[in-house]
């Protein structure tokens, strides 16, 4: 650019000189000309200041664009974070919910899974030795691999799926919305889920303290499975000044099992339970419960059709006792578990009045171990004249909260085949877990 703003001014001071350069010029006219010199380079400086401050602002403005005057302090300063934001799910903005952008913790790998559930897997892996001729289980096998997906759905509800896959295939163990906020003080679920009957059939195979379930539990109750069925639950707390106290009334399609079975739409079975707790000290609280359940059986069922329509009703008690001296040791606690079951199940021959239960208790005396013992007892629901009896012996280790080693000693008294001698077992139990698993009730 000077060249030409040189060439500029030599035009200049020839048409200040019309007579050529055979004139001589004065003083006045030199310091005329020097002064239109220097304002024509105030002018121009002024110009480039004027340009360079445009490109800068238009480079702040293109993404990506860098200023290479300030490229060397770029290299050397960090960028700036900003707060990542992910945009509110359909049909919560507006109606209750948050607005605008919700923040997203944990980075962009955290922010790529905003709206993934989650997820975990707990392996179950059980060895078995010794001899049991009425029952018997695989010197090794898999037990289960339960799968998890949980997610909340919007403000208003949330979903729990759990899958569990055995050897022989895949199952769905669980798998329900619960709306937690119901006018009225209701928890409402809908879907497939575990029978709020008792303490163990609501348990899922790793939260036992035990390798296997008790006697009662097979016998009355449907066995592993026990009532897991398709339905609607509704839950409210009892106000009340003493205790916490907690009802809960479900509807099933009525299958569940062998212990109940819908042959039409209307062979539906239902489940009743009342829940209380109460802390006895700040070492020792009492959790117990009262359940009833009543369906359809399938003792009267010819070719698909209920023609006896016999039905089974069950009656449960159950308690738990824990204590855990807070002040004096962190690593010391027992838990004593008790659940009592009445079946009066109907059938061609009469009706069959079975009782069963079981006692347990389980105590840590170190840091990740834990002994306990097991005392079982029930008769058959279709035969009350038989009766089964059992004890176990179990130590369970804790490498951490993700892994558990357990061994149990099980020998049991079968009432089915009388000239069996007693089955002596003992059981070996391997469970781990990976991935975010959410917390079971309390």
């Amino acid at each position: 650019m000077k060249p030409d703003i040189v060439a500029l001014l030599f035009v200049f001071l020839l048409s200040l000189c019309p007579a050529g350069f055979g004139q001589v010029p004065s003083a006045a006219d030199i310091e005329a000309l020097q002064a239109q010199i220097d304002s024509f380079k105030s002018d121009y400086d002024k110009r480039v200041q004027a340009l360079e401050t445009q490109l800068q602002v238009l480079q702040s403005q293109v993404p990506g664009a860098a200023n290479q005057q300030n490229a060397g302090a770029a290299a050397t300063t960090p960028p700036a974070t900003t707060q990542q934001t992910a945009p509110v799910p359909p049909g919560a903005e507006g109606a209750g919910g948050p607005g605008g952008q919700l923040p997203v913790y944990g980075g962009a790998s955290a922010g790529s899974k905003v709206f993934n559930p989650d997820m975990a897997v707990i392996g179950d892996f059980l060895g078995a030795a010794g001899s049991n001729k009425v029952n018997p289980s695989p010197a090794l096998e898999m037990h289960e691999s339960e799968a998890a997906f949980q997610a909340i759905v919007d403000p208003y509800a949330r979903a729990d799926f759990f899958f569990s896959f055995g050897e022989q295939g895949v199952t769905l163990e669980e798998g329900y919305l619960t709306f937690p906020a119901i006018p009225g003080g209701l928890l409402v679920r809908a879907g497939k889920m575990r029978a709020a009957f008792g303490k163990v059939n609501t348990l899922h195979n790793h939260v036992l303290p035990w390798t296997d379930r008790p006697v009662v539990t097979n016998n009355l109750v449907g066995g592993e499975d026990g009532i897991d069925d398709a339905g609607f639950s509704v839950a409210r707390l009892v106000p009340n000044p003493w205790i916490f106290l907690e009802a809960t009334g479900q509807v099933f399609r009525g299958d569940s099992n062998d212990l109940f079975r819908s042959s039409k739409r209307g062979d539906l079975s239902y489940v009743g339970h009342l829940r209380g707790y109460q802390d006895i000290t700040e070492n020792t609280n009492i959790d117990i419960g009262i359940s009833y359940s009543r369906g359809h059986n399938a003792s009267g069922i010819v070719n698909d059709m209920d023609v006896g329509r016999f039905r089974t009703t069950l009656y449960g008690a159950d308690a738990t006792l824990r204590w855990r001296p807070l002040r004096r040791s962190i690593y010391h606690s027992f838990v004593g578990r008790s659940e009592f079951i009445w079946s009066r199940r109907q059938q061609p021959g009469g009706v069959q009045s079975a009782l069963g239960y079981y006692v347990s208790g389980d105590y840590q005396f170190a840091r990740r171990w834990f002994a306990g013992l097991r005392y079982d007892r029930s008769k058959h629901g279709d035969n009350a004249l038989l009766v089964d009896k059992g004890q176990s012996a179990v130590l369970t280790y804790w490498p951490s909260e993700f892994s558990q080693i357990r061994g149990q000693y099980r020998r049991t008294q079968y009432a089915t085949v009388p000239t069996v001698p007693t089955a002596n077992e003992f059981l070996m139990q391997f469970q781990f877990s990976i991935g975010a698993h959410g917390a079971h009730p309390f």
